[in-house]
């Protein structure tokens, strides 16, 4: 019998392929997000717009063996281009939103050391990048709430969340939608290509499942060596 997931922001990218692998793995997904998209029908569904001020999360009433927070934003720009607001409106998406959701689904979780909570951040929080301050002060938020999260729900359920470079996602497009802004992506990391979202689903499953249940607490980078390696 599989297990049953709960996946914020499931409907592309990422988060899409990711509600894809665990329902061919058996697994039953809940996707909250704006639009259905290509969803199968196998997939439950409630629309939610995360980037509101005010989210009414659906009650759910089963238990959940994993929750995963992916909605977030690309915002790169000179610092002294950003206004507070912008600051406040990203730090809702990556950081409030976050916590609301694992707030609210938290009582569904199983708590017997099986399941897990993942959040996707940045690897321009840990490597200084310019024209990310904002993007990087709000996942660096996330990355300290998910360390706390991890030492105060330990050992019935993990949290980790997994440090990410650029990823070929509708989120991304504008910064690949030409060969030379692709090229130019692709040389900054040292296996010369960005991130495939089905690589990045895969080790998120993983952390999900029974495979790293000695794993928690953990910022884990997946950005093609471009945070420890030089060429």
């Amino acid at each position: 019998m599989g297990n049953t997931y709960l996946i914020a922001g499931g409907s592309s990218g990422i988060g899409f392929k990711l509600s894809m692998q665990l329902l061919q793995k058996g697994h039953e997904v809940i996707v909250l997000s704006r639009n259905r998209r290509d969803l199968l029908f196998g997939i439950e569904h409630h629309s939610i717009d995360f980037s509101e001020e005010q989210i009414n999360l659906p009650v759910i009433d089963k238990p959940l063996n994993g929750i995963v927070y992916l909605p977030g934003s690309i915002n790169l720009k000179p610092f002294k281009s950003f206004s507070s607001n912008d600051f406040i409106k990203d730090y809702r998406l990556n950081v409030l939103g976050a916590f609301e959701t694992v707030k609210a689904y938290l009582p569904n979780l199983v708590k017997d050391g099986t399941s897990s909570v993942l959040f996707a951040s940045t690897v321009a929080v840990g490597t200084g990048m310019p024209y990310h301050s904002m993007v990087s002060a709000s996942k660096g938020a996330l990355e300290g709430f998910t360390r706390s999260m991890a030492a105060e729900l330990a050992p019935l359920i993990r949290v980790n969340a997994l440090a990410l470079s650029l990823t070929d996602t509708p989120l991304a497009e504008r910064f690949l939608n030409t060969e030379e802004k692709r090229k130019a992506s692709e040389s900054r990391h040292p296996m010369n290509r960005v991130a495939d979202p089905e690589d990045i689903a895969t080790w998120m499953r993983m952390l999900l499942g029974e495979e790293s249940k000695f794993v928690t607490g953990q910022i884990l980078t997946l950005d093609g060596g471009m945070s420890a390696l030089r060429k």
